[in-house]
């Protein structure tokens, strides 16, 4: 019940809608690596949606939640004055939803897609190593991940062409 109530470690209340959309539902002020428990915390949403819809309604997902990200993000930034703080991990979300919108709905292609968009994610291939680095603010935030995503999905497509 400590990740719900009271402040975020920056000030802001836990249950004030930028932290929990920023948070991705407070998955971002779990210990160790918050951006793999955010990935991680996308998973489920994700595979209801590839289920119950298509695979292609993960681009819908990807889009409502990067304008929700932008929202939460800038007023978590406005409210801390921190350029990309460790537990905003919407970002994160947006870009396992990209990852994911044209995999097969099987646990292993989705585990493969968990894996390699945080392999790209933490290493940041050009051009999102030069976003992380030289651009600021909700859009800087949601970019590089983006670009994570992009890297991850052709490589997954590559994968998907070559054994299939």
């Amino acid at each position: 019940m400590k990740i719900i109530f009271g402040r975020t470690p920056h000030g802001l209340s836990r249950l004030h809608p930028a932290a929990i959309i920023s948070t991705w539902w407070w998955s971002g002020l779990l210990p160790w690596a918050p951006g793999t428990w955010g990935s991680l915390f996308t998973l489920p949403f994700a595979w209801i949606i590839a289920e119950r819809w298509d695979g292609t309604y993960l681009l819908f997902a990807a889009f409502i939640t990067l304008i929700g990200g932008l929202w939460a993000s800038k007023v978590f930034l406005d409210k801390t004055e921190l350029k990309d703080p460790s537990i905003i991990v919407i970002d994160e979300s947006v870009g396992q939803f990209l990852t994911l919108a044209f995999l097969p709905v099987e646990i292993w292609w989705y585990i493969a897609g968990f894996v390699l968009f945080r392999i790209t994610d933490i290493t940041k291939p050009w051009p999102a190593s030069w976003v992380d680095r030289e651009l600021n603010g909700p859009a800087a935030i949601m970019l590089d991940d983006i670009i994570a995503a992009i890297y991850a999905a052709i490589i997954l497509h590559i994968i998907i062409t070559i054994i299939r």
